[in-house]
């Protein structure tokens, strides 16, 4: 493996293109995510919001054009290399989790790359690791009870956890907060915010579609409409109404409040 200690992308995509049976999902996307930020990937339903985190956890290769990730091209490398240096939750990893583990074998099984839970002897300093990250996502209370039983925001905080046992340098987060309650979405968002503002956290990329799920802490945003990027840079200067109105395709308004954002259609007449 390359030591690329001068290069601080962390992701490169260059003019890529994931054509599917004649369908481009992204179309000549350009991106770059640097060490230490945090972004934001926002769209509509079938915008290719999936796709570029699908490319960015490798686990889909350009059709066209060229994705480094961590300093190491798609295509000039064994993703089995690379893929514990990215941390992945999503709803496409969580059915894969075994629903008669308890949260701590769940989120232990991580450091050994599998989702089913063998009998391999862990090290006592992965479990003390394992209860940090659980703790920290406020699943202290849960560590013996079976991953099947939890609530959606339960799960969630324990994929989450997961995610960060292999020490990741890079975190994808796939609509982390989708189908939670008011008071799930909150305190999960809470969670995150208080990851994203840790310098010691990795880059991070998380995929909505609302603004209101972009956790304080966050620094970047990538829209995307039909396959194609609409704007990318700095929160503070692309999330803005014109923007947000263009990447969802009618009017919106858009305003931060505090650390967080909110945006609302116009009304009608």
């Amino acid at each position: 493996m390359g030591d690329n200690a001068l290069m601080s992308d962390v992701l490169e995509l260059v003019d890529v293109s994931v054509v599917r049976e004649g369908r481009a999902l992204v179309d000549d996307v350009s991106w770059a995510v640097k060490e230490g930020e945090r972004w934001v990937i926002l769209g509509p339903n079938g915008a290719g919001k999936t796709t570029l985190l699908n490319l960015a956890s490798s686990y889909l290769f350009p059709t066209t054009g060229s994705a480094t990730i961590l300093g190491e091209r798609l295509g000039g490398v064994d993703v089995f290399d690379l893929r514990p240096r990215i941390g992945m939750a999503g709803s496409a990893l969580a059915e894969k989790l075994p629903r008669s583990q308890t949260v701590l074998q769940t989120v232990l099984t991580a450091a050994y790359g599998m989702t089913a839970g063998w009998q391999e002897t862990y090290e006592a300093v992965d479990e003390d690791r394992a209860r940090a990250f659980l703790d920290r996502l406020g699943m202290s209370d849960f560590l013996d009870r079976e991953y099947g039983t939890l609530s959606e925001g339960e799960r969630k905080r324990t994929q989450i956890a997961r995610a960060m046992m292999t020490d990741p340098e890079l975190l994808l987060l796939d609509e982390p907060a989708a189908g939670l309650d008011l008071g799930g979405r909150e305190d999960l968002v809470r969670r995150l915010g208080r990851l994203a503002q840790d310098p010691y956290a990795p880059s991070m990329v998380m995929v909505t579609h609302h603004v209101e799920e972009i956790p304080p802490g966050f620094t970047h945003v990538l829209m995307i409409r039909q396959g194609q990027v609409l704007t990318a840079g700095p929160l503070e200067t692309e999330m803005t109404s014109q923007n947000l109105s263009r990447c969802f395709g009618l009017p919106l308004v858009v305003e931060r409040r505090g650390s967080r954002w909110a945006a609302q259609g116009l009304p009608l007449g």
